[in-house]
């Protein structure tokens, strides 16, 4: 009896350990998220002021083009190499030894990669400001000169952002090791504001306003990186630069490098999805890359809410997990951030396709973003929408490799998914235009998910016959409810804007869109709440508390 008394006694303890750690991982989320909130939010005002200025056009087109370039650089060196094998040493180094030697040992391995990221992304950014004429000649043909030069004048204006935003990455690198999240967080706020401020301001007083917008993204990136210095000083962390012989030859930059290196290949799947889709856009007519970036923007705004947002917080706690081998608090946490990514991108997915053309019109429509655009714009963004979910997935399941330092299986999945994108863009871009973009994305990012799971059965720690079936059940249910809280929308659409139609925009498109969202999240919140979701009851939980 006594024994069998033990183990209830630990059972409970474990599920209340359980129950810690996913309100622990839920307080984390809602705290980031509601920072990248107000940035996504932010961003998605810095479209609409480029959606005012610039509308589909083909300063758009070239503005879009050269902001992308030195983006594609980043996500595939800066971000890459700090989330995926930066942040792992780093913790690893804090745990391992915290004695006065160590802290030394590991601020020379700050020092080193601080080092590393600000000389390499010097040598890229001068190259990529020397070629520039000769990249952009991907994206346009002999018949487009004009907009050519703009978009060269465009890409060396913005290309030192690079080098910039690297170093804010690096240090938010350090602040997340550290699990401090908000000063990071906070940063994309900034920089929307001041690329929004710099539009309006210095418009009038440049050739275009596309050159306003370049000149305002290199002030934003600098501010993300100043911002971000206190912080990291005030923790006691120096940021100062050694010999590039040191740099190269220290074991924490050198365990980077070997980690990072796979990844860039798969990273450059993902990222030449972008070159190859644009490249294709480009040559199908003007204005199609601005729709699609006007479209991807709304899809953004859910990523980063729900699965960016996810991810930055779980990967140093998966990583603690796997160092100190405890895999069922892993298949805990992954199996959660799942269910918390579906349970927020799901059904904004459902309500999306039923209101998608309202919201494009709403965000928007005004001053060169006519009729023309709005057309353009939802004919991708209904393909690009149907993805989300999948595309939320890959996002939070890979830090699970990361965390086990397995950078290959992602790689490999990557690299799956550039092939059947770019494959898939060639052939439905003749038939469906940039709709066939979008599709393609979608196709490829729904294959993406499925090879990431397959590699994931070949991980012995981690339950993935659990984390599937868990998961999508779950998945499936949100899946179920979305459906039954968008049936009233649906039939009820056309009506809410017969009444309010001729007042203009933000009335006559506004508010049916609050209503109708009201109605669908009412809806939904009570299917959840009667049904005693898990996460709700977390959630519910922690507001009696407080």
């Amino acid at each position: 009896m006594e024994n069998n008394s033990e183990q209830t006694d630990n059972a409970r303890g474990q599920d209340n350990l359980g129950r810690r750690r996913n309100s622990s991982l839920l307080s984390k989320g809602l705290s980031l998220s509601a920072l990248t909130l107000g940035s996504r939010a932010l961003g998605l005002v810095r479209e609409m002021t480029k959606a005012r200025f610039l509308g589909t056009s083909a300063y758009s087109d070239a503005f879009g083009i050269a902001f992308m370039i030195p983006n594609l650089f980043r996500r595939l060196f800066a971000e890459n190499a700090i989330s995926v094998a930066f942040i792992p040493t780093f913790k690893g180094y804090l745990e391992e030894d915290s004695s006065e030697q160590g802290t030394i040992t590991t601020q020379r391995f700050v020092s080193s990669t601080f080092t590393l990221v600000t000389f390499l992304t010097a040598v890229f950014v001068t190259l990529g400001i020397i070629l520039a004429p000769w990249i952009l000649r991907i994206f346009y043909g002999t018949d487009s000169i004009d907009a050519m030069r703009e978009a060269v004048l465009l890409t060396r204006i913005m290309f030192p952002y690079l080098m910039l935003i690297s170093i804010a990455a690096f240090f938010q690198g350090i602040l997340n090791g550290l699990k401090i999240f908000s000063p990071s967080g906070f940063t994309p706020i900034l920089f929307n504001a001041i690329v929004i401020a710099a539009t309006y301001i210095l418009s009038p007083r440049t050739q275009n306003p596309a050159r306003a917008m370049a000149i305002g993204v290199i002030a934003g990136g600098a501010v993300q990186a100043l911002f971000q210095l206190p912080f990291v000083l005030k923790n006691k962390w120096k940021v100062t630069l050694t010999s590039l012989r040191s740099a190269f030859t220290n074991p924490g930059t050198r365990k980077v490098i070997a980690l990072v290196g796979p990844t860039i290949i798969g990273m450059a799947g993902y990222q030449l999805n972008d070159v190859v889709s644009s490249a294709l856009a480009t040559r199908a007519g003007e204005g199609v890359v601005s729709s699609l970036q006007y479209s991807l923007r709304l899809q953004e705004l859910i990523l980063g809410i729900c699965a960016v947002t996810i991810g930055t917080v779980i990967l140093p706690d998966l990583t603690g997990f796997a160092k100190k081998s405890e895999w069922d608090s892993f298949n805990s946490m992954l199996t959660q951030s799942i269910k918390i990514m579906a349970l927020i991108a799901l059904p904004i997915t459902f309500y999306s396709l039923v209101m998608g053309e309202n919201l494009i019109t709403l965000i928007f429509a005004g001053g060169k973003f006519d009729s023309n655009s709005i057309r353009m714009t939802m004919q991708v963004f209904r393909y690009h929408i149907a993805g989300l979910f999948f595309i939320a997935v890959n996002r939070i399941t890979a830090p699970a490799f990361y965390a086990q330092q397995d950078t290959k299986s992602p790689m490999l999945a990557g690299l799956v998914n550039f092939g059947v994108n770019i494959l898939l863009a060639f052939i439905l871009t003749r038939s469906m235009g940039g709709a066939g973009i979008a599709l393609a994305l979608t196709v490829a990012s729904m294959t993406n998910t499925v090879m990431l799971f397959v590699f994931l059965r070949r991980t012995p720690n981690i339950n993935v016959n659990s984390v599937i079936k868990s998961s999508m059940l779950y998945a499936l249910r949100i899946i179920l409810y979305s459906v039954i809280a968008a049936l009233p929308v649906y039939l009820m659409r056309d009506r809410l804007l017969s009444i309010f139609a001729g007042r203009g925009r933000f009335f006559s498109q506004g508010i049916p869109v609050l209503i109708s969202a009201l109605i669908f999240g009412g809806i939904g919140a009570v299917l959840l709440l009667v049904t005693k979701d898990p996460l709700v009851e977390i959630v519910r939980s922690k507001l009696r508390r407080k």
